[in-house]
């Protein structure tokens, strides 16, 4: 799959009254939302459309044998969903979804708005529809926190994106630094910056995936930060706080979008990753 250079979908012409018009300006204005993305979610709601789908691009055995060429644009992203997270060429930090906009967690701690053209080779996403809502009173720890997250599922066969907000006592992140292609993740990861933050306001974005999506999933929870004033963010490695609210939705439908780059198509991809994943995810310092 190479990068695309327009939105994929059908375009429809349309005729919006001045009032109307003026709503959707405002609203985009106020929110950072597209106008495609706030027009799409207003249609399939009233048409009554399930958005419980999940969009994905690349697996993640591909990113641990280290096919981390960028694949699909982030304007193309924007198209698929409005929540979610991924990683970007040559794994060049962590990425963050929400409400329709992109951000890309830096190793130097920084978080910026990549342009359209940037690409990503490692995507999951979705337009998020809570389907329950729940107070987390207390969380102590980020074991604590996903069992509490695991009493919210109904299923170990269905994929759930849980959107986490609230003000964090403490939260550790990693966000993984750039590398070579053909790296293999592990080993890519084994110089991972990390951050500890107290105090922030923010919100937490990702999923659940069960054990047979292993193979092209990462298994387990992964979850990303994206604070409150959009300054930092990064790959959830520890948490600690108080009266969080928590949304779920459960995902009956994943669509892949596999990469045509020769690094893909001749990688070997039948090996079980999950121990490498889980080295790879993991904190390297306490």
């Amino acid at each position: 799959m190479k990068p695309h250079k327009a939105p994929s979908g059908q375009v429809v012409h349309s005729h919006l009254s001045e009032t109307l018009y003026a709503a959707l300006k405002a609203h985009c204005a106020n929110t950072g939302e597209t106008a495609s993305h706030t027009l799409q979610r207003a249609l399939a709601n009233l048409l009554g459309v399930d958005h419980h789908t999940i969009y994905q691009v690349s697996t993640a055995n591909a990113l641990v044998q280290g096919v981390y060429q960028g694949c699909v644009t982030v304007g193309d992203l924007k198209n698929h969903g409005d929540f979610g997270l991924g990683t970007f060429d040559e794994l060049n930090g962590e990425g963050l979804m929400l409400d329709g906009q992109i951000w890309q967690a830096l190793s130097d701690g920084r978080v910026v708005q990549p342009p359209d053209s940037a690409t990503a080779p490692f995507w999951v996403c979705t337009e998020f529809t809570a389907d329950q809502t729940r107070l987390l009173e207390t969380v102590a720890s980020w074991e604590d926190l996903l069992k509490q997250l695991d009493a919210l599922r109904s299923s170990e066969n269905l994929f759930v994106g849980f959107r986490i907000e609230g003000v964090f006592e403490t939260i550790h992140y990693r966000v993984a630094c750039r590398a070579d292609p053909g790296t293999d993740l592990v080993t890519a990861t084994s110089h991972q910056a990390e951050f500890k933050l107290e105090n922030c306001p923010g919100t937490l974005m990702g999923f659940w995936s069960p054990s047979f999506a292993r193979t092209f999933n990462i298994p387990g929870y992964h979850l990303h930060l994206l604070t409150k004033d959009h300054q930092h963010g990064g790959h959830v490695l520890g948490i600690k706080a108080s009266n969080l609210s928590v949304q779920s939705m459960n995902v009956q439908e994943v669509v892949m979008a596999l990469p045509e780059s020769p690094a893909f198509l001749t990688a070997n991809l039948s090996g079980d990753p999950t121990a490498a994943l889980g080295k790879a995810e993991g904190a390297r310092t306490q």
